[in-house]
Protein backbone atom coordinates (compact mmCIF):
# COMPACT_ATOMS: atom_id res chain seq x y z
CA UNK A 1 0.00 0.00 0.00
CA UNK A 2 1.27 3.43 -0.94
CA UNK A 3 1.06 5.51 2.25
CA UNK A 4 1.02 8.98 0.74
CA UNK A 5 -2.51 10.37 0.91
CA UNK A 6 -3.81 7.53 3.09
CA UNK A 7 -5.37 8.15 6.49
CA UNK A 8 -4.05 6.28 9.53
CA UNK A 9 -5.57 6.09 13.00
CA UNK A 10 -3.08 5.22 15.73
CA UNK A 11 -4.57 4.59 19.16
CA UNK A 12 -2.56 5.63 22.19
CA UNK A 13 -0.51 7.96 20.01
CA UNK A 14 0.15 10.85 22.38
CA UNK A 15 3.34 9.29 23.77
CA UNK A 16 5.79 6.40 23.57
CA UNK A 17 5.52 3.77 20.85
CA UNK A 18 2.21 5.13 19.57
CA UNK A 19 3.65 8.60 19.12
CA UNK A 20 6.67 7.18 17.26
CA UNK A 21 4.34 5.23 14.96
CA UNK A 22 2.21 8.30 14.24
CA UNK A 23 5.31 10.37 13.46
CA UNK A 24 6.66 7.67 11.12
CA UNK A 25 3.42 7.45 9.16
CA UNK A 26 3.23 11.23 8.93
CA UNK A 27 6.80 11.35 7.57
CA UNK A 28 5.75 8.76 4.97
CA UNK A 29 2.98 11.06 3.75
CA UNK A 30 -0.04 9.65 5.57
CA UNK A 31 -2.73 11.84 7.09
CA UNK A 32 -3.04 11.31 10.83
CA UNK A 33 -5.79 10.65 13.31
CA UNK A 34 -4.12 10.69 16.71
CA UNK A 35 -5.85 9.24 19.74
CA UNK A 36 -5.60 9.49 23.48
CA UNK A 37 -7.76 8.80 26.49
CA UNK A 38 -7.50 12.55 27.07
CA UNK A 39 -6.97 15.35 24.56
CA UNK A 40 -3.29 15.86 23.68
CA UNK A 41 -1.57 18.95 25.00
CA UNK A 42 -1.40 21.85 22.52
CA UNK A 43 2.40 21.69 22.46
CA UNK A 44 2.28 18.07 21.28
CA UNK A 45 -0.49 18.69 18.78
CA UNK A 46 1.54 21.54 17.30
CA UNK A 47 4.21 19.03 16.26
CA UNK A 48 1.76 17.29 13.91
CA UNK A 49 0.60 18.58 10.50
CA UNK A 50 -2.28 21.06 10.61
CA UNK A 51 -4.71 18.58 9.02
CA UNK A 52 -4.27 16.08 11.87
CA UNK A 53 -7.52 14.91 13.47
CA UNK A 54 -7.82 14.11 17.17
CA UNK A 55 -9.88 11.21 18.55
CA UNK A 56 -10.44 11.27 22.33
CA UNK A 57 -11.90 8.51 24.47
CA UNK A 58 -11.27 5.45 26.61
CA UNK A 59 -11.12 2.48 24.24
CA UNK A 60 -12.28 0.16 27.03
CA UNK A 61 -15.62 1.99 27.15
CA UNK A 62 -17.61 1.09 24.05
CA UNK A 63 -20.24 3.69 24.91
CA UNK A 64 -17.56 6.37 24.59
CA UNK A 65 -15.33 5.18 21.76
CA UNK A 66 -18.02 3.86 19.38
CA UNK A 67 -19.82 7.24 19.07
CA UNK A 68 -16.46 8.99 18.68
CA UNK A 69 -15.51 6.73 15.77
CA UNK A 70 -18.98 7.15 14.25
CA UNK A 71 -18.52 10.91 14.39
CA UNK A 72 -15.21 10.57 12.51
CA UNK A 73 -16.97 8.87 9.61
CA UNK A 74 -19.88 11.29 9.69
CA UNK A 75 -17.37 14.12 9.30
CA UNK A 76 -16.17 12.56 6.04
CA UNK A 77 -13.13 10.64 7.26
CA UNK A 78 -11.98 7.46 5.55
CA UNK A 79 -9.63 5.29 7.59
CA UNK A 80 -7.23 3.29 5.43
CA UNK A 81 -4.93 2.02 8.16
CA UNK A 82 -5.66 1.27 11.82
CA UNK A 83 -2.87 0.76 14.33
CA UNK A 84 -4.21 -0.57 17.64
CA UNK A 85 -1.46 0.50 20.00
CA UNK A 86 -3.22 1.69 23.18
CA UNK A 87 -2.71 -0.52 26.19
CA UNK A 88 -1.99 -0.67 29.92
CA UNK A 89 -0.19 -2.88 32.42
CA UNK A 90 -0.92 -3.76 36.04
CA UNK A 91 1.69 -6.31 37.06
CA UNK A 92 1.22 -8.60 40.04
CA UNK A 93 1.69 -12.29 40.75
CA UNK A 94 -1.46 -14.23 39.93
CA UNK A 95 -1.87 -15.46 43.51
CA UNK A 96 -2.35 -11.89 44.70
CA UNK A 97 -4.08 -10.40 41.68
CA UNK A 98 -7.60 -9.16 42.28
CA UNK A 99 -10.23 -10.00 39.64
CA UNK A 100 -10.66 -6.29 38.90
CA UNK A 101 -6.92 -5.97 38.22
CA UNK A 102 -7.11 -8.81 35.73
CA UNK A 103 -10.27 -7.46 34.12
CA UNK A 104 -9.03 -3.88 33.73
CA UNK A 105 -6.00 -4.93 31.68
CA UNK A 106 -8.01 -7.30 29.50
CA UNK A 107 -10.78 -4.70 29.08
CA UNK A 108 -8.34 -2.10 27.75
CA UNK A 109 -5.86 -4.21 25.82
CA UNK A 110 -8.12 -6.85 24.26
CA UNK A 111 -11.71 -5.63 24.52
CA UNK A 112 -10.57 -2.09 23.76
CA UNK A 113 -8.80 -3.26 20.62
CA UNK A 114 -12.01 -4.95 19.50
CA UNK A 115 -14.11 -1.88 20.38
CA UNK A 116 -12.02 0.26 18.05
CA UNK A 117 -11.56 -2.36 15.36
CA UNK A 118 -15.11 -3.58 14.81
CA UNK A 119 -16.69 -0.36 13.44
CA UNK A 120 -13.63 0.39 11.33
CA UNK A 121 -13.39 -3.20 10.06
CA UNK A 122 -17.03 -2.95 8.90
CA UNK A 123 -16.19 0.18 6.90
CA UNK A 124 -13.09 -1.45 5.44
CA UNK A 125 -15.18 -4.43 4.31
CA UNK A 126 -17.46 -2.05 2.41
CA UNK A 127 -14.59 -0.12 0.85
CA UNK A 128 -12.78 -3.41 0.06
CA UNK A 129 -9.45 -2.17 1.30
CA UNK A 130 -7.58 -1.50 4.49
CA UNK A 131 -4.78 -2.59 6.80
CA UNK A 132 -4.99 -3.23 10.52
CA UNK A 133 -1.93 -3.59 12.76
CA UNK A 134 -2.41 -4.77 16.33
CA UNK A 135 0.12 -4.38 19.11
CA UNK A 136 0.72 -7.75 20.75
CA UNK A 137 3.78 -8.62 22.86
CA UNK A 138 6.33 -11.36 23.33
CA UNK A 139 4.65 -11.82 26.71
CA UNK A 140 1.53 -12.93 24.85
CA UNK A 141 3.62 -15.58 23.08
CA UNK A 142 5.74 -16.84 25.98
CA UNK A 143 4.03 -15.72 29.19
CA UNK A 144 5.80 -13.96 32.06
CA UNK A 145 5.71 -14.11 35.83
CA UNK A 146 3.59 -11.37 37.32
CA UNK A 147 1.86 -10.59 34.04
CA UNK A 148 -0.97 -13.11 33.77
CA UNK A 149 -3.45 -10.34 32.88
CA UNK A 150 -1.16 -8.69 30.33
CA UNK A 151 -0.12 -12.02 28.78
CA UNK A 152 -3.74 -13.12 28.44
CA UNK A 153 -4.72 -9.84 26.79
CA UNK A 154 -1.85 -9.93 24.31
CA UNK A 155 -2.33 -13.63 23.49
CA UNK A 156 -5.95 -12.73 22.78
CA UNK A 157 -4.82 -10.03 20.38
CA UNK A 158 -2.79 -12.59 18.43
CA UNK A 159 -5.87 -14.81 18.11
CA UNK A 160 -8.02 -11.83 17.16
CA UNK A 161 -5.48 -10.86 14.50
CA UNK A 162 -5.51 -14.29 12.87
CA UNK A 163 -9.31 -14.49 12.88
CA UNK A 164 -9.82 -11.03 11.39
CA UNK A 165 -7.16 -11.74 8.76
CA UNK A 166 -9.22 -14.71 7.57
CA UNK A 167 -12.46 -12.71 7.59
CA UNK A 168 -10.98 -9.72 5.78
CA UNK A 169 -8.82 -11.41 3.16
CA UNK A 170 -11.51 -11.83 0.50
CA UNK A 171 -12.21 -8.10 0.67
CA UNK A 172 -8.56 -7.12 0.42
CA UNK A 173 -8.14 -6.26 4.10
CA UNK A 174 -4.91 -7.31 5.78
CA UNK A 175 -4.56 -7.78 9.54
CA UNK A 176 -1.22 -8.31 11.27
CA UNK A 177 0.33 -7.90 14.70
CA UNK A 178 3.64 -6.77 16.15
CA UNK A 179 5.05 -8.46 19.25
CA UNK A 180 7.63 -6.13 20.82
CA UNK A 181 10.13 -7.34 23.36
CA UNK A 182 11.81 -4.96 25.81
CA UNK A 183 11.41 -1.50 24.32
CA UNK A 184 12.50 1.80 25.85
CA UNK A 185 9.10 3.23 26.77
CA UNK A 186 6.96 4.54 29.61
CA UNK A 187 6.24 0.95 30.62
CA UNK A 188 9.87 -0.18 30.86
CA UNK A 189 10.79 3.09 32.58
CA UNK A 190 8.82 1.80 35.59
CA UNK A 191 11.19 -1.15 36.00
CA UNK A 192 13.89 -1.10 38.66
CA UNK A 193 17.56 -0.97 37.68
CA UNK A 194 17.97 -4.56 38.85
CA UNK A 195 15.10 -5.84 36.71
CA UNK A 196 16.45 -3.93 33.69
CA UNK A 197 19.89 -5.45 34.20
CA UNK A 198 18.42 -8.95 34.43
CA UNK A 199 16.39 -8.35 31.27
CA UNK A 200 19.39 -7.08 29.31
CA UNK A 201 21.30 -10.24 30.19
CA UNK A 202 18.70 -12.31 28.32
CA UNK A 203 18.72 -10.24 25.10
CA UNK A 204 21.31 -11.40 22.53
CA UNK A 205 21.55 -7.91 21.00
CA UNK A 206 22.30 -6.62 24.52
CA UNK A 207 20.04 -3.58 24.44
CA UNK A 208 16.42 -2.55 24.68
CA UNK A 209 14.67 -1.74 21.43
CA UNK A 210 13.61 1.74 20.41
CA UNK A 211 10.10 2.96 19.70
CA UNK A 212 11.31 3.97 16.24
CA UNK A 213 12.12 0.31 15.48
CA UNK A 214 8.54 -0.70 16.26
CA UNK A 215 7.37 2.16 14.05
CA UNK A 216 9.53 0.85 11.19
CA UNK A 217 7.83 -2.52 11.53
CA UNK A 218 4.38 -0.93 11.45
CA UNK A 219 5.28 0.91 8.24
CA UNK A 220 6.52 -2.34 6.68
CA UNK A 221 3.29 -4.15 7.53
CA UNK A 222 1.19 -1.31 6.17
CA UNK A 223 3.12 -1.12 2.90
CA UNK A 224 3.51 -4.83 2.09
CA UNK A 225 0.31 -6.01 0.42
CA UNK A 226 1.08 -9.74 0.65
CA UNK A 227 1.40 -10.15 4.40
CA UNK A 228 -1.63 -10.95 6.53
CA UNK A 229 -2.41 -12.96 9.65
CA UNK A 230 1.17 -12.69 10.90
CA UNK A 231 2.73 -11.69 14.20
CA UNK A 232 6.12 -10.06 13.70
CA UNK A 233 8.36 -10.41 16.75
CA UNK A 234 10.71 -7.49 17.38
CA UNK A 235 12.68 -8.47 20.48
CA UNK A 236 16.42 -8.31 19.84
CA UNK A 237 16.60 -12.12 19.81
CA UNK A 238 15.06 -12.50 23.28
CA UNK A 239 13.26 -15.72 22.34
CA UNK A 240 15.55 -17.18 19.67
Amino acid sequence: MELAGKTVLVTGSTRGIGLAIAQAFSAAGARLIVHGRHAPKPALLATFPTDTTVLVGDIADDKVIAPAIKQLYESGQKIDILVNNAGIIHDKLAMGMKPIEFAQVVDTNLNGTFNVTQPIFKKMLRQRSGAIINMASVVGQMGNMGQANYAASKAGIIGLTKSLAKEGALRGIRVNAIAPGMIDSDMTAQLSAKVKEQALATIPLARFGQASEIAQTALFLAENDYITGQTITVDGGLYI
